[in-house]
């Protein structure tokens, strides 16, 4: 997986969040939103890719496939919807290895969908409590894909959904993305502690508009 390039963008985005985080907290708590028609949903992407900021490693997937719920309705509140379901399809890594990816996103264990921001039809948010492990050919290589920690359950990605692409969501970039629990067979290619970032953009299976207030 070669992974490098999304270390130092990482990084700034992590500074970015913390300084400001005070006042994005302030802006969102007193916003409400209204999801159009809402309810289940399923999406698709095409190629996905996971790179690795600190060594340029990249894991490409040629499909990528999720499910869950959206809130219905006006006046609501983050979350505004759930990931149940998660799946990675066609994966390379580096070397031309075959990677396989487990991800948490289920029914007991949903990932969360949330809103921060909305500007002339365009609204961008974030999908939290991501955590996936993926594994190597005959597990030449493994590692775990989350936040602050291995088993934090807490790893976050930057979304964006335009009222005008209304079926369309894109990930533009990991928020605090990292790899742990590296095996030797990754050959430094990834290695514990490095930022990851993630990157598709999903076609659900109908239009969502999302407004503000």
């Amino acid at each position: 997986m070669r992974i490098r390039t999304i270390l130092s963008a990482s990084g700034v985005a992590a500074v970015m969040a913390i300084s400001l985080g005070a006042t994005t907290a302030l802006a969102t708590a007193a916003t409400t939103w209204t999801v159009k028609p809402g309810g289940s949903y399923t999406a698709k992407s095409g190629t996905t890719t996971l790179t690795d900021t600190n060594t340029g490693a990249v894991l490409s997937c040629t499909s990528s496939a999720a499910a869950g719920t959206l809130k219905s309705g006006s006046g609501l509140t983050n979350p505004l919807g759930t990931v149940t379901s998660s799946t990675f399809t066609g994966c390379t890594g580096p070397l031309g290895t075959t990677f396989s990816v487990k991800t948490s996103a289920s029914s007991t264990k949903s990932w969360k969908v949330n809103a921060t921001g909305f500007s002339s039809g365009v609204t961008t948010g974030n999908i939290s409590g991501i955590h996936a492990v993926l594994t190597g050919t005959n597990n030449t290589c493994k590692a775990t894909v989350d936040g602050t920690g291995a088993t934090a359950f807490n790893g976050k990605v930057a979304i964006k959904h335009s009222n005008s692409s209304a079926t369309k969501l894109s990930v533009t970039k990991g928020i605090n993305l990292h790899t742990y629990n590296t095996t030797s067979g990754c050959l430094g290619q990834i290695n514990s502690g490095d930022t990851v970032t993630f990157k598709t953009t999903y076609t659900l299976n109908k239009a969502q508009t999302i407004t503000s207030p």
